[in-house]
């Protein structure tokens, strides 16, 4: 329903796709400069306090984080703004809603699995820099696809 609606309002007024196109450039670039400027601060993780959770309490940890997070979609719509064209077929506004469950569940659910691991926790602890300013350069090249896409 909220793709369709926003279908019907872009085409209802042409100057928001725009609008939206300038929101999404300048959010992707902030959030590119600010990944890149804290990729060398440290995370502090505080390991006195953790204990096991049920699969259960987990599953439902992650999904009241996932659907009271708003800036999911807002990074999703993000890059699809500036990967996708104007005008899409209408089948897209059925398989986009599914490809972002999966892709936002795959990555969740690897991120996961692969962080719940001491060994591929350390890689990344000693590479988080690199990492995060890999993550920054693919944040400003779609900032900047969506800047010199503009037609």
């Amino acid at each position: 329903i909220a793709v369709l609606s926003l279908q019907a309002f872009l085409l209802a007024e042409p100057s928001a796709y725009l609008a939206i196109k300038i929101c999404g450039e300048i959010y992707l670039l902030w959030l590119a400069f600010k990944i890149i400027k804290h990729a060398k601060e440290p995370i502090e993780a505080d390991h006195s306090s953790s204990k096991a959770m049920t699969l259960r309490r987990a599953f439902m940890t992650g999904l009241i984080t996932q659907l009271s997070n708003p800036k999911i979609a807002i990074v999703l719509a993000s890059i699809f703004t500036a990967l996708l064209p104007k005008e899409i077929p209408t089948y897209y506004y059925y398989v986009l809603p599914i490809l972002c469950f999966f892709i936002d569940a795959g990555w969740c659910s690897l991120v996961a699995v692969a962080l719940s691991a001491e060994k591929p926790r350390r890689v990344y602890l000693k590479f988080k820099a690199v990492f995060d300013r890999a993550a920054g350069a693919v944040m400003t090249v779609l900032g900047l696809k969506l800047i010199f896409g503009m037609k």
